[in-house]
């Protein structure tokens, strides 16, 4: 097969993304997952910031999106224990809009050579497939707002589609409010020593992970039938 130039150029930007991402995954990962689980830690870093702490940590879930080994549900419970239930999950939702159109450019600028060191063919093909039907929309709502799927990764998948980035966002951070919330309110209750509320919270957020992972391909297959017929190129 003759090598275009154009070719040449989206193989050269997906080796570098794919490095990027490799160098910061490396870098950053283990160092971030540790921080954000220990609150306490985190918190004296955040602050020693003064006001500009919020961008720092805005800037920690920006890299959690990006970076998908980093948990983001560790990040979310720092910052209740930080901010509060209210404010950490605005501070959250500017740090999932601003790092998920960073992903999405990424997956569109790099295409599916990146992509597909992130997620296997088969998934790939079945988020993509899901994301290209005739309800798309409502299809991103669901897959964003069930625990247990692997929403950041789901983000990537989503810039190999068709969908409107404006769109998708959109659609992806509403559906991304209950499972912030939730996490931050646990971070909250963790801050003024409410661990008995904590613990519950903790036992019911992994019960319904669990759920989620245990029943993910039931949820997939449901939305298939829910999402039948594709959409019609305009």
């Amino acid at each position: 097969m003759r090598l275009t130039r154009g070719l040449i150029i989206n193989l050269l930007v997906a080796m570098s993304c794919l490095a990027l991402l490799a160098w910061l995954t490396i870098k950053y990962a283990p160092a971030v997952t540790e921080m954000a689980s220990n609150p306490e830690r985190l918190r004296t870093m955040i602050l020693s910031y003064g006001h500009l702490g919020v961008l720092v940590y805005i800037g920690i879930q920006i890299v959690q999106i990006i970076i998908t080994a980093i948990p983001g549900e560790v990040v979310q419970v720092a910052g209740g224990y930080i901010y509060g239930t209210w404010l950490a999950t605005t501070y959250l939702l500017v740090g999932v809009v601003v790092g998920s159109l960073t992903v999405f450019g990424l997956a569109r600028i790099a295409g599916y050579s990146l992509v597909k060191q992130l997620v296997s063919e088969e998934k790939l093909t079945r988020f993509a497939d899901l994301m290209t039907s005739k309800k798309a929309y409502s299809v991103i709502f669901v897959l964003f707002l069930i625990p247990g799927l692997p929403k950041d990764l789901l983000t990537y998948v989503g810039g190999l589609t068709p969908v409107k980035p404006l769109q998708f966002i959109i659609i992806a951070s509403i559906a991304r409010i209950p499972g912030v919330f939730f996490s931050a309110y646990i971070g909250a209750n963790l801050q003024e020593r409410d661990f008995l509320t904590a613990i519950v919270l903790s036992v019911a957020a992994v019960l319904l992970f669990v759920l989620g992972v245990l029943y993910r391909d039931q949820i997939l297959a449901w939305l298939q039938r829910f999402s039948f017929f594709k959409q019609e190129d305009n």
